[in-house]
């Protein structure tokens, strides 16, 4: 009779699996047969920045898994990219400079043009040649729809229809709001977070004004297209009984959340949440976000763009934390996520699937984690260090550079380097403000020496109000500099 109650109770409680978790095994591996598909990690394009924030008076460094780059425009406005690599004694291009069009090595002074051409070393002897061995690997690079896509195979040419099109960013009256991130972690965890909408109650708590902890709740997922190349779904909330909510995720790192909204008149509303995911390396990634719609938010009327991008900043400080420590587990347990993940169907479906197709191509990947299988990095995690000495300055204020000091140390949990240096806007208003407390301390110095010299009683007054006044405006402008350069804290927390 026990052991007939062990039996039951067992059987019981493996139902109750079935109905909540996502299917522990795919129907192939169930068979013993696990599914692979031809892929190659390098025949792909991957987004590498901004258009719009490529500056045009410096190299920008930026990597792809391992593979370090350098992108620049030339003299005549062109995008190039590089191997990040000098081939004289392998100083990093990217903290060169332009020189009439050409990057030049700011070790020995070396020069290239457009085509990865060296043409001119100024060490080399009168009439002596130009080796034809002192060139750089260079890659192919298109602009398309406002972000700049790296082809990375040098055996393949590129591939134009594997370049990604994004329908309603192309829409007539379409407007979005595009920020770019850099984070400590990999792209992997990045990209099963954004595809996580049942975290945002919990995480975003309030951060955007319609996130709220209270309505964490079961939600509905729907697959409704598996390829080679990824998968697509519908979603919503349980109690609704609907999903109005498309997810589309591409191989090698595009994930699209899109909505259509019919008004009362039939119009409808196209609303787009693009995640463009950069593996930038082991333990780190990149990311473009580009929110928007045909019908434009009160918001982007009200704020600013440097207050809309800070908020951006603060949900991903939000993540940071248990995202970090997620990466630190995965690589110490070194086992697939099968074993260590308890998938629930009603939140972490798409979680599943991301993680079930990596089964399909990560042997085409530098390195992998997938649902039932793993392929750790071979190669060692790349330390990069920030320039040093009399550049150190300057460099602060260059994309292409990092920095040294407080607010532009090169350490991607601090906001000013994961967001600030990657974007005009942001960067433009810091100074700006930056050059107002400046401004307005001099004028409140003035004016309170000026207060106590003067007799008049008017006069001093009235000096006095435009000293309180410019104390008032450089409190001001100091919150603004902290908004865009401090991380976001958790105040629930003992710190």
């Amino acid at each position: 009779m026990q052991l007939l109650r062990w039996v039951v109770g067992f059987q019981l409680k493996d139902d109750d699996n079935h109905s909540v978790l996502v299917g522990q095994s795919s129907e192939e591996e169930v068979k013993g047969n696990r599914v692979v598909v031809d892929y190659d990690w390098t025949e792909e394009w991957y987004p590498l920045y901004l258009t719009r924030n490529i500056p045009d008076d410096a190299p920008l460094g930026l990597t792809v898994f391992d593979k370090q780059l350098v992108l620049y425009r030339d003299g005549s406005g062109d995008l190039r990219c590089y191997q990040d690599r000098c081939p004289h004694r392998l100083a990093k291009l990217s903290e060169g400079q332009l020189v009439d069009g050409r990057l030049e090595c700011l070790y020995h002074g070396w020069q290239f043009d457009g085509n990865g051409k060296c043409v001119r070393i100024p060490q080399l002897p009168t009439n002596a040649k130009i080796p034809l061995s002192a060139c750089v690997k260079t890659y192919e690079v298109r602009d398309s729809q406002g972000v700049v896509w790296v082809w990375m195979s040098h055996k393949t040419p590129p591939n134009p229809s594997k370049l990604p099109w994004f329908e309603n960013f192309a829409r007539p009256g379409f407007q979005d709001v595009s920020t770019t991130h850099e984070l400590p972690y990999d792209h992997s965890i990045l990209l099963e977070n954004l595809m996580d909408p049942a975290h945002v109650p919990i995480s975003h708590d309030r951060t955007d004004w319609s996130a709220k902890r209270e309505d964490a709740q079961p939600l509905l997922f729907k697959v409704i297209e598996r390829t080679d190349r990824g998968f697509a779904g519908c979603w919503g909330r349980e109690k609704d009984q609907s999903m109005p909510n498309f997810l589309r995720f591409e191989a090698p790192c595009v994930l699209q959340n899109n909505r259509e909204i019919v008004g009362k008149n039939g119009e409808v509303d196209y609303f787009s949440g693009l995640f463009l995911c950069r593996p930038a390396g082991q333990g780190k990634s990149m990311l473009i976000v580009r929110f928007g719609s045909t019908r434009r938010s009160p918001l982007t009327k009200i704020f600013p763009k440097w207050y809309l991008h800070q908020n951006g900043s603060k949900v991903f400080e939000q993540d940071m934390g248990f995202l970090s420590s997620q990466n630190e587990v995965l690589m110490k347990e070194k086992v697939p996520t099968k074993e260590l993940y308890i998938n629930v169907r009603s939140s972490d479906t798409w979680v599943a699937e991301y993680r079930k197709w990596m089964d399909k191509v990560g042997h085409g990947m530098p390195y992998h984690i997938g649902h039932s299988t793993i392929s750790l990095p071979k190669e060692p995690a790349v330390v990069e260090h920030a320039p040093a000495g009399l550049v150190a300055g300057n460099s602060a204020s260059s994309p292409a550079k990092g920095g040294m000091g407080t607010m532009h140390a090169p350490d991607v949990t601090n906001r000013y380097f994961r967001h600030v240096i990657h974007c005009k806007d942001c960067r433009s208003a810091v100074k700006a403000f930056q050059l107002w407390k400046k401004g307005l301390s001099i004028v409140a110095l003035v004016s309170t020496g000026m207060a106590i010299l003067v007799c008049g009683r008017q006069w001093k007054a009235l000096l006095l109000v435009s000293t309180t006044l410019c104390l008032a405006g450089i409190y001001a402008c100091s919150s603004a500099i902290a908004i865009n350069t401090t991380n976001f804290i958790r105040i629930h927390r003992r710190l």
